[in-house]
């Protein structure tokens, strides 16, 4: 089954799925191994652990798309790509998704922000123009039916950022016209209150995303009461990133005054890499396998 059909599968049960983020191919390991059924490549953290930027917009095409590509080919559960604002104009966004689609992306979000882009709980983020914001989804459309025609799949996660300059209505009116266009997936960004979030889900179809950052704009709610105002997906974009951040400027500050870290146990950190799988596999060939201790 395609990683598509897997999402389309997962998003037709009547539950909230819980979407830890990651940001590399390790991170999407560690997920799949604790049995999470989903999970999205985070740009603000994929940004932060490839070049040590901050989530402006400074990751190209080629990057993000190649840092997809490492994730889908460590782990069989569905990944969501964040494909920004599709580095460019529409004939761009059409690139992007089929980009996304080839390195084996389930779906691909495409956002209405002003280029170059911000974190959606940060200052200064602006959108385009209806027009244009509209064109960008018809592309990723457009591109997922030509996929889809040539034997591949992909859904499209359709974002809105207007809720920050432009007010909720707003936001929900271009998500609803994202919807009309073929989006599968809604996703309204930054709402600020429950009931905030309780009229996007009542005023909107289909699946809707809930994106979660401790400290952000969104109230942090258990998932039973995401289930129950109605979304399908709550995604957690830093949780692992400013765990693992934590936890290394721990030990740093620790080595330095020569404490030992509480680390995990060499054994389960190579098996969870994969060390023990490698060296299980390389016994069908003489010429692989590993020499004895």
């Amino acid at each position: 089954m395609s990683a598509a059909r897997t999402l389309r599968n997962l998003l037709a049960q009547d539950r909230c799925h819980v979407m830890p983020c990651c940001f590399d191919a390790l991170s999407a390991k560690l997920i799949a191994q604790e049995g999470y059924d989903l999970t999205f490549m985070s740009g603000f953290a994929a940004s932060a652990s490839r070049i040590g930027a901050p989530d402006l917009g400074l990751m190209s095409y080629g990057e993000v798309v190649d840092q997809a590509r490492n994730i889908t080919e460590a782990v069989d559960i569905p990944l969501i790509g964040d494909g920004d604002t599709g580095y460019g104009n529409a004939m761009n966004v059409r690139r992007t998704v089929t980009g996304f689609a080839k390195a084996g992306c389930a779906s691909v979000m495409i956002e209405d922000q002003l280029a170059p882009k911000r974190c959606g709980h940060t200052p200064g983020k602006a959108v385009v123009g209806r027009d244009e914001a509209f064109d960008r989804i018809r592309a990723a459309v457009d591109a997922r039916e030509e996929t889809r025609a040539a034997g591949g799949d992909i859904l499209i996660l359709a974002r809105t950022d207007a809720r920050h300059e432009h007010g909720l209505a707003e936001a929900i009116d271009r998500a609803a016209r994202f919807a009309e266009l073929g989006a599968d997936i809604l996703f309204v960004e930054a709402p600020r209150t429950e009931a905030e979030m309780r009229t996007v889900c009542a005023e909107l179809p289909g699946p809707k995303m809930a994106n979660i950052v401790e400290g952000g704009a969104t109230p942090d709610l258990p998932n039973a009461a995401l289930h129950d105002i109605g979304y399908a997906i709550a995604a957690y974009p830093l949780s692992l990133m400013a765990a693992a951040m934590q936890a290394m400027v721990r030990t740093l500050r620790g080595m330095r005054d020569d404490r030992r870290p509480d680390l995990m146990d060499f054994s389960e950190l190579r098996t969870r890499i994969g060390f023990d799988a490698y060296y299980a596999a390389s016994e069908r060939y003489a010429s692989s396998r590993r020499t004895p201790d």
